[in-house]
């Protein structure tokens, strides 16, 4: 089994601001045995090709992925070789499904945020692949729940991810995937249902703490603009 996050954001996010790096992500998730991540920015494919190695020499096999706006909506597109940043309707999002293989989730499809899907998940269901639980959630406080109820209803299953916007949310919530770890073959596995996830609820502190350090940053420091600096530049290995 190979445990996966299919939903992460780092520094180079065009839209979000993140302070930690790619490869700070790959460090961390090495220490918490992960064997895989897709790292899924807002509205930008990350080339993952010169990180491949770094990856590789501590165990983690990266996945090219995005977080496509899709009509106002968020939706994860796992290991598509070509096409996502043309995607911009859920009839271009059917136009590639038929043309290149790749994963489709539903990420927090029904968190209280404008950008989730919630009935445009009914309308779409053929499209998704798989429906995210997301980590963000607390004892008390938990907007999986009627995804959950969702996905059994509609034979789709649920892949654990952690949304990563703050490393110290990576590994409360994750998939275990039964696949060879090839990126081919992981996207394959989890569209036949061959997946599993495990998920922690938050304690309150830590959910607000999370949260307070989001909202600072959109709110005081303002959203991502193209022209903005990247806060920290993702560090490629040295080469000898």
């Amino acid at each position: 089994m190979l445990k996966i996050d299919f939903h992460t954001h780092t520094a180079d996010d065009p839209l979000d601001r993140i302070s930690h790096t790619t490869t700070d992500l790959i460090d961390r998730a090495a220490v918490l045995g992960y064997d895989a991540l897709a790292v899924t920015l807002h509205d930008r494919q990350l080339d993952v090709r010169p990180l491949a190695s770094f990856a590789a020499d501590r165990g983690i096999l990266l996945l090219p992925g995005v977080e496509r706006t899709i009509e106002g909506r968020h939706v994860l597109m796992i290991n598509f070789r070509r096409g996502t940043d043309t995607v911009r309707t859920f009839d271009d999002l059917a136009r590639l499904k038929r043309s290149e293989p790749g994963l489709v989730i539903a990420p927090h499809p029904f968190f209280p945020l404008g950008s989730c899907l919630r009935d445009e998940l009914d309308r779409h269901a053929g499209l998704f692949d798989a429906v995210e639980y997301n980590a963000m959630f607390t004892p008390t406080l938990n907007f999986n729940l009627r995804a959950e109820r969702w996905a059994r209803a509609h034979g789709k299953p649920i892949v654990g991810n952690g949304d990563v916007h703050r490393l110290r949310q990576l590994g409360t919530t994750f998939s275990l995937v039964d696949a060879a770890p090839h990126p081919d073959a992981i996207c394959e596995a989890v569209a036949a249902g061959r997946v599993t996830f495990e998920c922690q609820p938050l304690g309150w502190l830590k959910a607000a703490g999370v949260i307070a350090d989001l909202m600072f940053a959109d709110h005081v420091l303002g959203p991502r603009r193209e022209r903005d600096p990247i806060i920290a530049p993702a560090r490629l290995p040295d080469i000898p």
